[in-house]
C-alpha cells in the first residue's frame, strides 16, 4: 500500500473545507475598520476595530434607532432656537417650523441634518442632554464597550468617542428594525412640508454599490471620512465600517466583495460547499481509490 505523506492529506482536507475565494484580503484606505455578518455579529475583517476615534455623522444612527424605537415619529415638532443655530451640515429648519419626527429622522439619515439632530433630541428626550442619556444607556445596552456620545449629531467634542467595531454593532442592531431599513435604504424623500426632495448622501446605496442596503456617512477635519454601511447578496447580510477613510466608497465595496466570496467550513451540501464530516470522508475515499 503506498503511503501518503501527512502534508498531503492536511492539503487535501482543507482543499474541500476551505475552497480559494479568488479574492485577496481587503487592502485599505482607513485607519479604523471592520466586517461582520449581520445575522451572525461574526467578525469577519478588522484593521483597528477596537481603537477609540472620532466618528463624526455616523453617530445619528444611534439617534434615528432611539427616535424610531420612541414610538413617536407621528409627532410634530417645533425647531428650536438651538436646532437652528447648530452648526455643520443642516436641513434648514426655521425657528418654530413645525416637522413630524419621523421627516426629521430622514432629514438627520438622507441629509445629515444636524438641526434635525437636534429637533429630535428635544422632542424624544427632553433636551439634548436628556437624549444623550438615552444614547449612552443604548450604547451599553447594545454591548457598545468603547464608546461615550456628548451630542446627538456628531460634532467634535473630547468625550464623544466610537470604534469600528461598536459602530458595526450598533448598524448590526439598528438594522434588525424595518423602519431603520426602510428609512436608511430609501434613495429620495420629500418631506411633508418642503417642496423639494432629500437625496441620500450614501453614494454607495444611490449610484456605487447595487447590493448596498443602507448606512450613514460622515465628516469632520477631526475625524477624517467616516462611513457606516450595510449590504446584501443573496441570503448574506454584511455591515461594514471605516473611519479615517480618505477612499472610503472603494473600502466598503472591497470589504463587501470580499465577505460575500468567503466560504464557510459548514456550508451546507445544497449550497454548493460540503460539511466537514462529509470532506474528511471524501479524501479517505480519495486515499482508498489510490492505494
Amino acid at each position: 500500500m503506498r503511503a501518503f505523506p501527512k502534508k498531503i492529506i492536511l492539503c487535501l482536507i482543507c482543499f474541500f473545507l476551505f475552497p480559494a475565494s479568488g479574492q485577496a484580503r481587503p487592502g485599505l484606505s482607513a485607519n479604523n475598520a471592520v466586517l461582520i455578518d449581520q445575522e451572525t455579529g461574526e467578525l469577519l475583517f478588522e484593521k483597528n476595530a477596537h481603537e477609540k476615534q472620532s466618528v463624526a455623522s455616523i453617530t445619528k444612527v444611534m439617534t434615528a434607532i432611539i427616535a424610531i424605537e420612541s414610538g413617536k415619529l407621528d409627532e410634530v415638532s417645533a425647531t428650536s432656537r438651538r436646532a437652528i443655530y447648530t452648526e455643520g451640515s443642516s436641513i434648514y429648519l426655521e425657528q418654530g417650523e413645525k416637522m413630524t419626527v419621523e421627516d426629521l429622522v430622514y432629514g438627520l439619515m438622507l441629509r445629515s441634518g444636524n438641526d434635525a439632530a437636534v429637533a429630535i433630541s428635544e422632542q424624544i428626550g427632553g433636551s439634548v442632554e436628556g437624549f444623550v442619556y438615552l444614547m449612552n444607556e443604548k450604547a451599553e445596552w447594545i454591548g457598545m464597550q468603547n464608546t461615550h456620545f456628548d451630542n446627538p449629531h456628531g460634532l467634535e467634542s473630547p468625550t464623544h468617542y466610537s470604534t469600528a467595531y461598536d459602530m458595526a454593532l450598533l448598524l448590526r442592531y439598528a438594522m434588525e428594525n424595518k423602519t431603520f431599513q426602510k428609512i436608511s435604504g430609501t434613495k429620495m424623500h420629500k418631506a411633508e412640508n418642503r417642496t423639494y426632495s432629500w437625496k441620500n448622501k450614501n453614494r454607495l446605496l444611490t449610484e456605487k454599490y447595487k447590493y448596498c442596503t443602507g448606512g450613514k456617512t460622515g465628516f469632520t477635519k477631526k475625524a477624517g471620512r467616516t462611513l457606516l454601511t450595510s449590504a446584501k447578496k443573496g441570503n448574506k447580510a454584511l455591515v461594514a465600517v471605516t473611519l479615517n477613510a480618505p477612499d472610503d466608497w472603494n473600502d466598503h465595496i472591497q470589504m463587501f466583495e470580499w465577505g460575500f466570496s468567503q466560504a464557510t467550513s459548514a456550508m451546507k451540501p445544497d449550497q454548493g460547499g460540503l460539511l466537514a464530516e462529509d470532506a474528511v470522508s471524501l479524501v479517505f475515499r480519495i486515499l482508498r481509490v489510490n492505494r
